[in-house]
């Protein structure tokens, strides 16, 4: 199919490309911006006059519900919110029921994604069978069934030696493993620990469960030369080691969800089970934190955190709800404020969404795969159109994704998105 998207902002991130274009797509990929050939006659013709056209966005934590939780999202549900949102590729983590721990489990999930024809789906592997924390799984069949890379999900894994043969075995393949830094027997709390929990009666979890589980596996990879990706950073002490840790040359990258980048633990209110979340909301010097670090580049990547939880699962008193929230269609317009809350350059706010996650995927890609992220001639016709300045309210209800609770409802938001095209097919035209 050809498509001509007219007169809309460009802009790529990973270039710095920025310029009013059209943009031409034919079977798939970019064939023009801006010198389109007089003899291309495009079967849809997408008026972007208004509205910024950027690469699709990549999201590296979206649970899909699919398979074992169609209760809470079903993967159709969950791929429409991914579009809806402008998103066009989503890492998944390997928690679904079954584990993600067979080759065959792997292909199953990408074969249905595939057959819905909206966002790229890219699963990570289970670093240890059913996330038991005791044996490790075959990374390469799960690598070749189309893994980009082996987690333990949120389930903490407390032994360290564990830990250690996992780090050798991925970096004997040049896999990369994605954990979330949580100390296993300090992190089973349900709100940060501070005067706030204390007062609330709620189990705290001290900054000291994410630093000494960061201080571990920084160690574990000056040994074994591995490279890891931290999943949503909480803390600002947190921050400090993986600035350091970068510095010492570590082969490291970490992403921050947008809830912990807007919100803190007051947005618990009277104990309000959407701002039941793992990890725990902080103070806010842990939120100016991170939002400073996310801008200077210590932080690479913005994640929605998307956790779709059933009605009956969140309606519960707050210790006992299921943690998460729904967060992919949000995560455009959340980008968006923080640039203009915080005066981060536009650029920026989108490398964050875009070519950076994309960077973080690297070499699990193949070269088909390799332009994700970003908008160049030639490369995948992976796009999102939106207006920066049609502001819309957050209506749970009206969201796509199963889940409906967040805590930014009622929020009004910059950025909605027009048109979302993956493979040059259009997923989504609102």
């Amino acid at each position: 199919m050809k498509i001509l998207v007219r007169g809309a902002r460009v802009i790529d991130p990973a270039s710095g490309f920025d310029a009013v274009a059209d943009v031409a797509v034919a079977a798939g990929r970019i064939l023009a911006i801006g010198d389109i050939a007089r003899d291309f006659v495009p079967n849809k013709v997408i008026p972007g006059e208004g509205c910024l056209l950027l690469p699709g966005l990549v999201d590296l934590a979206v649970r899909l519900g699919e398979p074992g939780h169609e209760h809470e999202g079903m993967l159709d549900s969950e791929m429409a919110a991914a579009v809806a949102g402008g998103i066009s590729s989503v890492v998944c983590p390997p928690d679904t029921d079954p584990v993600l721990d067979e080759p065959g489990l792997v292909e199953m999930l990408k074969f249905r994604a595939e057959r819905l024809h909206r966002a790229r789906v890219f699963p990570l592997g289970a670093l240890t069978r059913g996330l038991q924390g005791e044996v490790l799984t075959e990374m390469v069949a799960l690598s070749e069934a189309g893994c980009v890379g082996f987690s333990q999900a949120d389930v903490a894994l407390g032994n360290t030696q564990v830990l250690q043969r996992a780090l050798q075995y991925a970096s004997t393949f040049g896999y990369s493993v994605w954990l979330r830094p949580q100390e296993l027997h300090l992190g089973q709390g349900v709100a940060a620990s501070g005067a706030l929990a204390t007062r609330m009666g709620l189990s705290g979890v001290p900054v000291a469960a994410e630093t000494i589980a960061l201080h571990v596996i920084f160690e574990l990879m000056r040994g074994t030369g591995a490279r890891v990706h931290l999943c949503r950073l909480s803390s600002a002490a947190g921050v400090e080691l993986v600035r350091q840790a970068k510095l010492d040359g570590l082969a490291l990258s970490c992403d921050v969800s947008i809830n912990s980048l807007h919100l803190t633990e007051l947005d618990i209110g009277y104990f309000d089970s959407r701002a039941r979340l793992s990890p725990p909301l902080r103070t806010q010097r842990d939120r100016d934190a991170l939002r400073a670090a996310l801008a200077d580049g210590t932080i690479d990547a913005l994640v929605s955190g998307h956790t779709p939880v059933a009605e009956d699962a969140k309606m519960l008193p707050f210790a006992e709800a299921e943690p998460g929230a729904t967060g992919m269609e949000l995560l455009l317009s959340l980008a968006l404020k923080w640039s203009r809350d915080d005066g981060v350059s536009l650029q920026r706010a989108l490398a964050v969404i875009t070519s950076a996650p994309a960077s973080v995927l690297g070499g699990a890609l193949n070269t088909l795969q390799s332009s994700i992220g970003r908008l160049g001639v030639g490369g995948m016709a992976d796009l999102c159109l939106f207006d920066p300045d049609d502001a819309w309210t957050v209506q749970p209800q009206a969201l796509r994704s199963q889940g409906k609770h967040t805590p930014f409802s009622g929020y009004e938001l910059p950025g909605r998105v027009r048109c979302t095209l993956v493979g040059g097919q259009v997923a989504f035209e609102a």
